[in-house]
């Protein structure tokens, strides 16, 4: 049976307790507030605050990719889709005709990014998915039409000059909220050399007339 002493302690304690969480809680009203208003108000956009591995939207660089299908056997729940199909013109050399990631499904577990032997295939900073139907979340990364040539020997300025990692997921996804085709990346035109304005002609003078010929 409980004594009375033990009977009070429960309450003794039940009021500690209490106690000590409403401390906690009433010392953050005269903290300083840490919320942060996302995302109108952050100093800088946030994917360019967080950490420089972090695991976000993938992207494959085509101009690389071997075809090797590495990435494709190591995804745990098979979000990638790779096709290979020859060359008609050189039956030695195989064409990436479907490179398809399903980013819904990715879990961003990066399994497919360390295989890779090229590194075509990289985690991006773009973390956010919001579009109006989820199968506009599939990045088809190859085009069946015009398909990409898994390997060039010769990468010339084309190559140096792509975009920016994460520059296509970002117009990819942008193109997807506004239901619009995807768009690819165009390296931006150079700036047009400054001509220096032609002075406008000087009027000609009034040719004077003959009152004797009126």
């Amino acid at each position: 049976m409980m004594t009375f002493t033990e009977y009070a302690g429960s309450f003794q304690k039940t009021a500690v307790s209490f106690w000590h969480g409403l401390s906690i809680t009433m010392s953050h009203l005269f903290r300083r507030p840490m919320t942060v208003q996302y995302p109108d108000r952050t100093p800088l956009p946030v994917r360019d605050m967080l950490p420089p591995r972090y695991r976000g939207f993938l992207e494959v660089d085509t101009a690389i990719c071997t075809g090797c299908q590495a990435c494709e056997r190591a995804c745990p729940i098979a979000c990638i889709q790779i096709t290979l199909e020859k060359d008609p013109a050189n039956p030695k050399q195989r064409l990436v005709t479907q490179f398809d990631i399903d980013e819904a499904k990715c879990m961003f577990c990066g399994l497919c990014v360390e295989p890779c032997p090229t590194g075509s295939i990289q985690h991006t900073r773009e973390f956010e998915g919001s579009v109006a139907n989820i199968r506009n979340l599939v990045f088809r990364w190859s085009d069946p039409v015009k398909p990409f040539p898994v390997y060039r020997v010769e990468k010339g300025a084309e190559y140096f000059a792509r975009a920016p990692l994460g520059s296509l997921v970002r117009a990819r996804l942008e193109a997807a909220r506004w239901n619009a085709a995807a768009v690819e990346y165009l390296p931006p035109e150079p700036p047009a050399p400054a001509v220096a304005p032609v002075p406008a002609a000087a009027p000609a003078p009034p040719t004077p007339t003959n009152p004797e010929t009126k």
